[in-house]
């Protein structure tokens, strides 16, 4: 058996979701490999709350100079690849590559290689206020695998924001944000959605696969199974 590459994970962002994470990943090697295998990983879990109040601050430097400081401690400890464990922050993956010189896995790659191969052209976007505002990963969805992206409107992105942040971020899963999370689902499927990305690593945490009449990607499954792809290759 060829030796398996480290994984390098940029975790905390929040904890909840970075403890599922090491599980899928670990849960994917003993399955590939069988025996007592498990996966060969690093990881940096950083303190949430100071990143959470910087980036309703709108003190973005902060985050991505903690983003950047995790992955040079990973790359000391022996990562080969990169990944950070939260779609909000990956608009530091090129900042990340850069100081480090480690391949990182693009979360958005994960979720448009699984999108596409089901042969969908426009998806539901559900994340972070400031990940579903942003250009530069719904730009990275159409550039790279031709994916338009639909948000929902303001009101419904500041009623996720708030249940991601005062809710799924703590551990907390409520029946009442579910409804409010499959409603808006399915206003976006009203508008031609074919599809819905779960833009953030702990939504998977409220609504799963059979909860809405549209397929759902999963981007914290499908990041950390594409990481023991690259890891096992």
């Amino acid at each position: 058996m060829k030796s398996m590459k480290t994984i390098g994970l940029i975790g905390g962002l929040s904890w909840e979701s970075s403890r599922d994470y090491y599980r899928v990943i670990n849960e994917e090697v003993a399955s590939r490999l069988g025996g007592l295998h498990s996966a060969e990983c690093v990881m940096t879990s950083l303190d949430f709350a100071p990143l959470a109040q910087a980036m309703a601050d709108g003190d973005w430097e902060i985050c991505r100079r903690r983003v950047i400081n995790s992955a040079e401690r990973l790359r000391e400890a022996g990562a080969e690849v990169l990944l950070i464990c939260s779609n909000t922050m990956h608009r530091y993956a090129g900042d990340v590559e850069a100081a480090t010189g480690l391949p990182l896995l693009h979360i958005v790659d994960a979720i448009g290689r699984a999108a596409t191969e089901r042969g969908l052209t426009r998806v539901g976007l559900l994340g972070t206020r400031p990940l579903m505002e942003a250009d530069h990963y719904r730009g990275r969805m159409e550039e790279r695998w031709g994916l338009s992206t639909l948000i929902p409107g303001e009101d419904e992105r500041e009623t996720i924001n708030q249940v991601i942040f005062g809710e799924l971020c703590r551990g907390i899963v409520r029946e009442p944000s579910r409804d409010l999370f499959l409603k808006i689902i399915d206003g976006l499927a009203d508008r031609g959605a074919q599809g819905i990305v779960l833009g953030c690593t702990e939504i998977p945490m409220l609504v799963r696969e059979g909860d809405s009449p549209l397929p759902l990607f999963d981007s914290m499954t499908l990041h950390a199974r594409g990481a023991v792809d690259f890891s096992l290759a």
